[in-house]
């Protein structure tokens, strides 16, 4: 039996892997880590992370093919294939802070590989990496190999959170980059063997490994491109009376261009976007290119504007000011069906609005009370390390209540930020909303999800990205 160890139990190697166990029950795969509270909860009935359709196949295959164990260094060395898919933080100091990958979880996996290994391995780089991770990776595993084979392959994940269970059963591709060398065809051709039990062989993309490692990083960046893009134009829509929903149909609708990926919204978020620019951003710097690294930075300026954008139209049409107010926030993760924060545009909006001295009470069905409450205290690129690296007891943040109920958030408030797209949030009551509301009664849609006309019915004064402007919002004056 051939058996896959996944290094890392996150939101890529959980599901992956339940995957691959599912699709392949003659493959024994065992998902390691060295957090015991999160392989306690792979293996309890509620699962660290929540994905649609997830739950189901865990139930279905652990204990059978699927294991989750914290017994790393055991389950590695009697591993045939291992995926490595631990944290890649962007650094916070050192050469290349604030854009360069840093690899210290990486160059710590391979080593203990290199320490633990008695038979040869093919390592598959699974998490995003830098162009040239799998050169340093071999160097440390064959400067160590005490007479081992180590192929390396890059398998990168093009995963959407919400959907990555039916975007695991239907890949768009699977892409596979490996050495140019018999051994490594032969590597290769192994892994996809894999993912041959599902996967149509003309969606199987093999490359060489610069190019499957660039892909990763490319994919990411045209997409946050493409949302930037669109977001941009969401200011002159509302400087223009223009409305970013239809200029987005109109152009959506040019085949060269599609219509993913050009919703506006508060801004893009999760684990992936901005990292994944800001590690293409400094791979362009070492290369001395600086022309391009300042191309994809403006993808990560205009994001940053636009949450600073909806923050200022909260401010300025709250009367300049909402020291003090009760500001319901409906929506903490980054994208509805997923309980993930990192990188949320929630984070940044409500600090911006705890600078003004609003208090805020925030609800959302994923995210749990300690989750938004680490996210409020802790620095930027914190929540990229592993939870035992994280501060330890990131302090409470004063002025904001999680609460579990939308009615209770917007209980007494002045005004309401829906920041996720949560289907729920499209069909509460709105009017029983409103009565229990200050008056006058404020929705800032950071999603676009609310019916515009029928709340202005209501009685509440509402912005919506992108939009025709509230006649009050226009009147407003912009923030000092």
């Amino acid at each position: 039996m051939v058996k896959i160890c996944c290094i890392g139990a996150g939101y890529v190697g959980g599901p992956t892997m339940a995957v691959i166990a599912l699709k392949c029950p003659s493959i024994q795969v065992v998902v390691v880590d060295i957090s015991v509270s999160r392989i306690t909860a792979w293996n309890s009935e509620q699962l660290p992370i929540y994905e649609p359709g997830l739950e189901d196949i865990v139930k279905q295959c652990r204990g059978k093919n699927l294991f989750f164990s914290t017994d790393v260094e055991k389950n590695v060395a009697e591993a045939d294939i291992i995926f490595v898919s631990v944290n890649t933080p962007t650094k916070t100091q050192g050469l290349g802070a604030g854009r360069a990958a840093d690899l210290t979880y990486w160059e710590s996996a391979a080593r203990m590989i290199a320490d633990v290994s008695t038979s040869n391995k093919i390592v598959v780089e699974k998490s995003t990496v830098p162009v040239k991770t799998a050169e340093a990776i071999e160097k440390i595993l064959s400067f160590n190999s005490k007479g081992i084979n180590y192929q390396i392959l890059s398998n990168p994940e093009f995963l959407a959170e919400g959907t990555a269970i039916q975007d695991l059963f239907n890949p768009d591709r699977v892409l596979i980059g490996g050495k140019e060398t018999p051994d490594g065809q032969k590597a290769i051709q192994t892994l996809k063997d894999v993912y041959a039990h599902w996967v149509p062989e003309d969606r199987i993309i093999t490359t060489n490994l610069w190019s499957a490692e660039l892909s990763k990083l490319a994919a990411n960046a045209f997409l946050a491109q493409r949302i930037s893009s669109v977001n941009a134009m969401s200011a002159l829509c509302e400087a223009t009376g223009a409305d970013v929903s239809q200029v987005s149909h109109a152009v959506g609708k040019d085949t060269r261009i599609g219509s993913k990926f050009l919703n506006a919204s508060v801004g893009f978020g999760g684990s992936c976007f901005q990292k994944d620019i800001l590690n293409l951003v400094y791979i362009c710097e070492c290369n001395g290119l600086p022309e391009v690294a300042n191309y994809w930075k403006q993808v990560i300026k205009v994001n940053d504007y636009q949450k600073k954008r909806f923050v200022n139209r909260v401010v300025s049409s709250m009367f300049n000011t909402v020291s003090g107010k009760k500001i319901a926030i409906l929506g903490f993760a980054f994208k509805k069906d997923t309980g993930d924060t990192r990188e949320t545009p929630a984070i940044d909006v409500c600090k911006e609005l705890l600078r003004d001295r609003a208090r805020l009470s925030i609800y959302d069905p994923q995210v749990t009370m300690d989750q938004i409450q680490r996210d409020l205290s802790m620095d930027k690129f914190d929540w990229d390390h592993p939870v035992h690296l994280q501060p330890v007891s990131p302090g409470t943040v004063k002025k904001v209540s999680i609460v579990w109920d939308a009615y209770e958030a917007a209980r007494d408030a002045h005004a309401i930020c829906i920041l996720t797209e949560w289907d729920e949030f499209k069909t509460l009551d709105y009017q029983r909303i409103f009565d229990n509301m200050q008056k006058p009664a404020f929705v800032f849609d950071g999603r676009n999800i609310v019916n515009v006309r029928k709340l202005r019915e209501i009685g509440f004064i509402v912005y919506s990205i992108g939009k025709p402007l509230d006649p009050w919002i226009k009147d407003m004056p912009a923030v000092a």
